[in-house]
């Protein structure tokens, strides 16, 4: 038998909550067919016709046998308003080793795939989500053991980092632009080009200086307290 190779286009599924008994366990569900999948081994309202972004109550149930599993509330998430801009189905059952696999193992007999790590945080990227700092820090936030690094995380999160990247690149390209034509038309005296030559290497420096160094704090933070 021919193994599945993964690609982009599987719909995954995935345990979103830490291993263990607990009250609460979610299996999450992305892709194209998340729905469809769901709603093969829902018993309740029809997935496929609840509006986006809605809790639904009912019950999982193995199709083959028709044998209740667990009692659920499915949130149905459509895309683009998603995390990872794709279907999304998140299924709220009891928490506890057993019940959450047997929902995971079913989910992956009626066309899911498991999903890689971090593979629902790689969709939102690919799919322009999130930027690469801010796929970075999702897993900077999960794992931050201090208030400090939780806030550097959760800013970078947030895109500030990005923003703040992005804006400096866009200056740099101006001045590189403004040199080019000074070069290329020398007979113009351009003040303007003069003076950003002059402010843009201290912008940059403060940039390097002040705004990197706490972000690398946080990280230089988290990877003290791993070792």
């Amino acid at each position: 038998m021919a193994t599945m190779v993964p690609t982009e286009f599987d719909t995954i599924a995935a345990i979103s909550t830490p291993p263990g008994e607990g009250a609460i366990s979610i299996v999450r569900l992305s892709g194209e067919d998340a729905v469809k999948i769901a709603n093969k081994v829902f018993k309740g309202k029809n997935l496929e016709k609840v509006p986006t972004h809605t809790i639904n109550y009912g019950h999982i149930v193995n199709p083959k046998t028709n044998e209740e599993l667990d009692e659920v509330m499915v949130s149905v998430m459509l895309a683009p308003r998603t995390f990872t801009r794709e279907d999304v189905i998140e299924i709220n059952c009891h928490g506890g080793i057993v019940p959450t696999n047997q929902i995971l193992q079913l989910l992956l007999s009626n066309g899911a795939r498991l999903a890689e790590p971090g593979e629902f945080t790689k969709r939102a990227f690919l799919h322009g989500r999130i930027d690469l700092t801010q796929a970075e820090s999702v897993m900077d936030l999960i794992r931050a053991k201090t208030d400090r690094s939780m806030k550097v995380a959760l800013n970078q999160l947030d895109g500030n980092l990005s923003h703040l990247i992005r804006n400096l690149r866009q200056d740099i390209l101006d001045v590189l632009a403004q040199v080019e034509v000074n070069i290329d038309y020398p007979e113009y005296d351009d003040v303007c080009s003069i003076h950003l030559l002059r402010v843009m290497p201290s912008q940059a420096n403060y940039f390097l200086c002040e705004v990197l160094p706490p972000c690398s704090v946080g990280w230089l933070a988290m990877t003290m307290l791993k070792h």
